[in-house]
């Protein structure tokens, strides 16, 4: 009971803390993640005592939490992004999420392969967890309302939407290396890797890996969208025309994520993905009711605290209420998961901190952040819109984390101990000196960068 009760004052102290000190931080050097870092790191092995985990027998524990916490986040940045599909402002986070990151898994391969001497499938598993950006702790990069379309906060949030999502079949390609079935993809590209049964096998295993990863886009692009697109037009229209299902956009963002992760997964396509897709679809039914010269905040500001069943119900707000409050929930909930993800991982760091501190982590820790990220960014981001500096910071500021952390949750829970011995350290060094590293210098940047004189 005393440790309970302990847990309680902790968690409570560290919520209301957070609470009265966020416009605080939001001006100094640093990020609530890193402070939740440092408290799991203190409350882990190391310190305390208090939080501990076996990471390889609570592997599957651990990734489930992590699992619904970036099911969250992937919603609400899908939320951010209201512009237009044929704007070609969605160019910049389609390089970055998908070029940016083939060039990275292939750049971290090699690091691991000649590198660091692991087997090809270990070093592909690490390459693939590591060259995702993650959504949860880039909230403080994301457009700062629905419409805000500056175009580096626009590409880094919509590439943290993409890029979990499409890391996927390389991890399980990885795995299927490694001699690991895991939905099928072991006998689509052959435990060896397709390589063992000469030219012909290499190509039939070659084009069962390519058509997996076909209809893994294509399903989770068709099932997020119609999700997502037809969840808002059911309660506008019940709304409108019947009175019904008001005031549970909670219960609807939550339906919605779910439905949308739980139909991805059982037709094998990449959840992560349809989750995302699903909150743009539901913001491009509101952008389509709303129109693009009026941003939903606005059309909903003369709106009374009292009057919002009102709003539901109004022809002209319904679309933009839904959208809006269905945002705004996902948001607090996903603040929430942050604080509750990085204490674990803080207690993972804790547990394993001479680990991390070897140099055969550190490097390729260092390597990813300092070298690999921006110069696959330059490349990916070459004869695009973006301005230099556009390209230079978002070659930077590229944050690794709750992502990163799935991903060798994943790999651990079916390689055991020997993804364990071989991703770990990497993985959680690349972490860790990203929340560090990216906490300190974010803010900084943008805020020179946003308060640059823009060319004409």
């Amino acid at each position: 009971m005393t440790l309970e009760a302990t847990w309680y004052l902790i968690i409570g102290g560290l919520l209301i803390a957070m609470a009265l000190a966020r416009k605080l931080i939001a001006h100094l050097p640093m990020t609530g993640a890193m402070v939740y870092l440092a408290v799991g790191f203190a409350l882990g092995p190391a310190g305390a005592g208090m939080l501990t985990f076996d990471v390889a027998s609570g592997a599957s524990v651990l990734r489930i939490v992590t699992e619904a916490g970036l099911v969250i986040s992937l919603f609400a940045i899908g939320m951010h992004l209201r512009v237009p599909l044929r704007d070609r402002l969605w160019w910049l986070p389609l390089r970055l999420g998908v070029g940016a990151m083939l060039l990275t898994i292939a750049a971290m391969t090699a690091i691991g392969y000649y590198g660091l001497g692991l087997a090809p499938g270990l070093a592909l598993i690490v390459a693939a967890a590591l060259a995702p950006t993650d959504p949860v702790l880039a909230n403080e990069l994301r457009p700062r309302a629905a419409g805000d379309s500056e175009p580096l906060r626009f590409a880094l949030s919509g590439e943290g939407g993409c890029n979990d999502g499409a890391a996927w079949p390389f991890m399980l390609l990885g795995l299927a290396l490694c001699g690991v079935e895991v939905g099928g993809t072991a006998d689509a590209i052959g435990a060896n890797g397709g390589g063992a049964g000469g030219s012909m096998e290499s190509i039939v295993s070659f084009t069962g890996f390519a058509a997996s990863v076909a209809w893994g886009i294509a399903s989770a692009l068709a099932i997020g969208w119609a999700l997502g697109a037809g969840v808002v037009a059911l309660v506008t229209r019940l709304r409108l025309r019947f009175d019904l299902a008001l005031g549970v956009e909670g219960f609807l963002a939550l339906g919605l994520m779910s439905a949308c992760y739980g139909a991805a997964q059982l037709v094998h396509g990449y959840a992560f993905v349809a989750v995302f897709v699903a909150g743009v679809a539901l913001r491009h039914q509101e952008l389509r009711a709303t129109g693009t010269h009026t941003v939903p905040t606005a059309a909903l500001e003369k709106v009374e605290r009292g009057e919002r069943n009102k709003a539901a119900r109004s022809p002209e707000l319904a679309h933009a209420f839904i959208a809006e409050s269905m945002m705004a929930f996902a948001v607090e909930v996903e603040q929430t998961v942050e604080l509750v993800l990085m204490l674990l991982i803080g207690s993972v760091v804790s547990a394993h901190w001479r680990e991390l501190l070897d140099w055969r982590a550190v490097w390729p820790a260092l390597a990813l952040l300092f070298v690999v990220r921006p110069l696959c960014t330059l490349v990916a981001l070459a004869g695009s819109s973006a301005t230099w500096p556009q390209r230079l910071l978002a070659g930077w500021l590229g944050i690794r984390g709750v992502g990163a952390f799935y991903y060798l949750l994943f790999a651990i829970e079916r390689l055991h101990r020997v993804a364990q011995d071989a991703a770990l350290a990497v993985v959680m060094a690349a972490i860790v000196g990203s929340v560090l590293l990216h906490g300190v210098s974010a803010t900084l940047l943008l805020d020179r960068y946003l308060r640059a004189p823009r060319e004409p």
